[in-house]
């Protein structure tokens, strides 16, 4: 049986809806651990929820209706060991481009699942 993907989708937005979003990195600011790394757009949490690694479930913010959740990267940093959701809220397809390529360098690696 095929699992019913636009239900989960609608299950995200409703996350989105419920929670407050936190703005931790603007767009162009740097990583605070690796400075030569550069945000390509805002980056922040959902408020009141939990990812694998114990913080917010991670959000970048597109230039779109970002009560529009518009696919979704699976990430592992093979550095600290780390497998990740992170939402991608209003995104244009220029956006996920440039998220999945922050993504996929260094010791991390990123698969993007875009919402059909």
């Amino acid at each position: 049986m095929a699992a019913d993907q636009s239900a989960f989708w609608e299950k995200m937005e409703l996350l989105v809806a419920e929670c407050d979003i936190h703005l931790e990195r603007p767009r162009g600011s740097t990583h605070p651990s690796y400075p030569l790394i550069r945000y390509p757009l805002d980056y922040g949490y959902l408020g009141g929820t939990r990812s694998g690694d114990g913080a917010g479930i991670d959000v970048w913010l597109g230039a779109g209706d970002q009560d529009k959740v518009t696919a979704l990267i699976c990430t592992f940093d093979g550095l600290k060991k780390d497998a990740e959701l992170k939402l991608l809220l209003g995104c244009t397809q220029e956006e996920s481009d440039r998220i999945e390529a922050f993504h996929n360098h260094g010791g991390q690696v990123g698969l993007m699942v875009y919402r059909k």
